[in-house]
């Protein structure tokens, strides 16, 4: 709020005159009421008053107040805290501007008081006549919104209008942008084509002039038309030929020629400030999605999983728009389980259900982008309490459905059609890398129950004893999974369903409470499985109306898959376990293919060849999926690569090419020259002094090409001990001349890695280099090799360490940028740790660096075994 010592003065002058309780000078900017100066009130009746102002049946009363320029008065509800009963509203003519005086009453006499008030405030308001330039260093041109509220105010103050809208071109369609007493009409898109009005003000250019009387009144495009309203004009904004916006004002009495005159040469003057103002807001625009893409590439693009990709894209989404309120929903490739990502005090929690339950689906089979401004006005459900805004974006890949991203906000018209578009380009590429994440998982899924399908197979074909079959499939189930139950039940001859077999670590405790008791319930999940034959995903047993616990067991998760053989159902496989949200798509699809190799097993003995022939092709699918997958992994390490070093290539590459041809011409002149001059030259010694550092250029120029291509690789097996004697040998002389001491430990059993030996040779050379310029008044260097494990399996290490200067927590995360440095006069091209970086990360490995300022440093290159 703005404080003017004139406006104050003469608030309070009129206030004691008037024996009022307080006053105010309000101004409706952008739609909404905000306070320039307040005499008498503080903040908190302030924020009081200016909610009760923010109501619409108030909006429209001050609006009316405005455009006729009457004094109003209305009374205060009893429940707030303005001390008063009554409300004045004394407009000041020709702005949208009031004052406003809270009393319980005020005499005719203190009406003329507040009247003269408004009439001298009126030198405070920016004069109507004055041509509108947006002004982009007071930050008015970066909200579109509030400064078209600024245009359209300045037709409003000079028509004396009922109400009004300003809307801004998108393509083909008309957005309001702005409004005038019709808060209805804030956010509304128009199609021009589809308005007769909208066609012709878009062909003729010119005003369109509506009266009642006239037929084409009930083709008005939008508005909160009165009963007593009478006319109604439309004002298009133009720029050469084109149409850029349309503003609408309509009132009780028709416009006259000179008003319609004034109008059209307003409308006139700020197009071109209206087209500075689309075409700034568009590219400011522009520049955050360019933003908001580039976090997005960098962080969730690298994701491994898919649960990875969602942990990435909610925390950047959280920090563009302030809020923890996102939901990810994604249907797997069969449309039968939903993927419900949402965050819960401030953890990501990850469910798997059923798609045909859940109360998302209607959204995703209308694929539309939606944008809610208000939940509340527009009666939509959010899915979290209390929001009141929200972004609903379609993931579409291929012209499908795969799922849909919500994003709410407690506060309403939180998110802006910017925002929408913005999302819109963002889910288009997030739906590729969904797809082709879920059909990575989905094929390294399937690829692990190939494993436990043959071992199936293998151990029960032939058998004829269904007992044994059960008994054998259960062990198997429990020990690939370690599910904590798996059970199966196949019916009998009696077509009774009874367990056949059990297994996991609480199948003694179900066996004990069972006592001979049926496992099926026939009101529970089970049952309905054995009659239905649609197999069951549960992730939250609690919210399953259909789950029957067993004395002394209650699970949490449970998956149940029938046995099938065409419309006959020959039993059931039952797994369970007693954490929630224990399973996923994945361990549905495993169950429901062994389910289906058990069926053939069960149904016929004679299917043993053609059994064999599926395992056969099993094999080689797992054999190609792995070869497949191992293709994707090179190639998206060989991309990230590319991303991060090929400007600095390019660079490297022509700064070689043209550098070397004329280095190679000074060293080579400057060596014969010097072979001919006699020792006591009076220039041989700056002569000497040109080739040497001609022969650093040279070296440079040879680190650049080094850098800008890799060169081609030559893979074998081998131990990195062998490379570790190879480069030490060459090195020992030049270790032992910087007075350093060195230090071999190498573990004799170590496995063996595939590399390239003069790669990983130049990485050991360049580790051991730093490690030499690190100390250079010597000291103690240690090398060696071992054997680490991590989450992702075994792992082979290499390190080197000294006791040199150490590096500073700042340059440690930039030590593998390429021509970065801390070498100082020391010297130092700033490409050797970044060509090592490159070479490990090829080899598919990675490097660790551990250091303290004046304690030394350790690097550590991890290699998979």
């Amino acid at each position: 709020m703005q404080n003017d010592n004139g406006i104050q003065t003469s608030l309070k002058e009129a206030t004691q005159l008037s024996s009022a309780v307080w006053s105010a000078l309000a101004e409706r900017v952008g739609g909404v009421w905000m306070l320039r100066s307040a005499y008498h009130l503080n903040k908190s009746a302030q924020n009081e008053l200016i909610n009760f102002l923010a109501r619409q049946p108030i909006d429209a009363w001050l609006c009316g107040a405005l455009s006729g320029g009457y004094t109003r008065s209305t009374s205060l509800p009893e429940e707030t805290n303005l001390e008063t009963k009554r409300l004045f509203a004394f407009p000041i003519g020709g702005t949208s501007q009031t004052v406003l005086v809270g009393a319980d009453k005020q005499s005719p006499q203190a009406q003329r008081v507040w009247k003269l008030t408004a009439s001298l405030l009126l030198g405070h308001a920016a004069s109507p006549s004055q041509p509108f330039l947006p002004d982009v260093q007071s930050g008015l041109a970066a909200d579109l919104p509030l400064a078209i509220g600024k245009v359209l105010g300045v037709f409003v103050q000079s028509s004396a209008c009922q109400g009004a809208w300003m809307a801004i071109r998108r393509g083909e369609s008309l957005d309001i942008l702005a409004e005038w007493n019709d808060p209805k009409a804030r956010g509304v898109s128009m199609l021009i084509d589809e308005n007769p009005i909208l066609r012709r003000a878009n062909r003729s250019l010119s005003e369109v002039v509506i009266t009642r009387a006239q037929p084409n009144w009930d083709n008005l495009p939008y508005g909160s038309l009165k009963s007593g309203t009478k006319a109604w004009v439309c004002l298009p904004l133009v720029i050469g030929q084109r149409l850029i916006g349309l503003v609408a004002l309509w009132r009780q009495t028709e416009f006259s020629r000179g008003e319609l005159g004034q109008l059209r040469e307003m409308a006139a003057q700020v197009s071109p400030s209206v087209e500075v103002l689309v075409t700034f807001s568009e590219m400011a625009a522009h520049l955050r999605r360019l933003g908001l893409l580039n976090d997005f590439v960098l962080t969730v693009s690298s994701a491994q999983n898919l649960d990875q990709i969602a942990r990435r894209v909610f925390g950047l989404l959280s920090r563009a728009f302030s809020t923890e309120l996102i939901a990810l929903f994604l249907r797997s490739s069969d449309g039968r389980v939903l993927r419900d990502y949402h965050m819960f005090e401030g953890k990501l929690n990850v469910v798997s259900v059923s798609l045909a339950e859940h109360s998302i689906l209607p959204v995703l089979k209308e694929g539309r982008t939606r944008r809610i401004v208000d939940t509340l006005k527009e009666g939509f459900v959010p899915l979290n309490k209390g929001a009141r805004s929200m972004l609903i974006v379609p993931l579409k890949y291929r012209g499908q459905v795969i799922g849909v991203l919500i994003i709410e906000n407690l506060r309403a018209e939180a998110f802006s059609q910017y925002d929408e578009h913005l999302m819109v380009v963002i889910t288009s590429h997030l739906a590729g890398l969904i797809e082709y994440t879920r059909l990575r998982e989905e094929a390294e899924g399937r690829a692990r129950s190939l494993g436990l399908i043959h071992e199936v197979v293998q151990q029960v074909i032939g058998l004829n004893d269904k007992k044994e079959v059960g008994h054998i499939t259960a062990e198997l189930v429990a020990q690939y999974f370690k599910y904590e139950l798996a059970v199966v039940l196949l019916k009998d001859d009696e077509e009774k369903f009874s367990i056949q077999g059990i297994g996991g670590t609480q199948s003694e405790t179900v066996t004990r409470a069972l006592a001979g008791r049926d496992f099926l319930a026939s009101n529970g999940i089970t049952g309905s499985v054995s009659q239905t034959g649609e197999s069951k995903l549960v992730n939250d047993t609690r919210q399953e109306k259909l789950y029957v616990p067993i004395k002394g067991w209650e699970a949490r998760s449970e998956i149940c898959v029938a046995l099938k053989d065409g419309d006959n159902i020959l039993g059931i496989i039952d797994v369970e376990s007693r954490e929630q949200n224990a399973f996923g798509h994945n361990d549905l699809l495993s169950i429901e293919s062994l389910a289906g190799i058990l069926t053939s097993v069960i149904t016929s003995a004679n299917q043993y060849q053609r059994l064999q022939e599926t395992i056969r092709q099993l094999r080689e699918i797992e054999i190609e999926l792995k070869a497949r997958m191992e293709a994707q992994r090179s190639a998206e390490n060989r991309l990230i690569q590319a991303a991060k070093l090929a400007a600095v290539g390019e660079m490297a590459a022509g700064i070689a090419h043209e550098l070397n041809n004329p280095l190679t011409t000074v060293t080579g002149f400057s060596e014969l020259v010097l072979e001919d001059l006699p020792q006591d030259f009076s220039y041989r010694t700056e002569l000497e002094m040109v080739s040497r550092e001609a022969h650093r250029a040279s070296d440079v120029v040879r680190r650049l090409l080094d850098f800008s291509r890799q060169g081609e690789r030559t893979r074998i097996r081998a131990s990195l001990n062998e490379v570790v004697n190879d480069v030490i040998a060459l090195t020992r002389h030049l270790i032992q001349t910087n007075k350093v001491n060195l230090t071999l430990q190498l573990d004799e059993n170590l496995p063996w890695v595939s590399i390239d030996h003069n790669q990983m040779k130049q990485v050991l050379l360049n580790l051991i280099h730093n490690a030499l310029q690190a100390m250079p008044k010597g000291g103690e260097m240690s090398v060696g090799t071992g054997t680490a494990s991590r989450e992702e399996g075994g792992w082979v290490v290499m390190w080197v360490r000294d006791s040199g200067v150490g590096i500073s927590p700042a340059d440690q995360n930039r030590v593998f940028e390429p021509f970065f440095t801390t070498k100082g006069d020391r010297g130092g091209t700033g490409l050797g740790l970044s060509v090592t970086y490159g070479i490990v990360s090829d080899h598919g490995g990675t490097i660790e660096i551990a250091s303290e300022p004046n304690q030394g440093s350790t690097f550590t290159v991890w290699l998979p075994t």
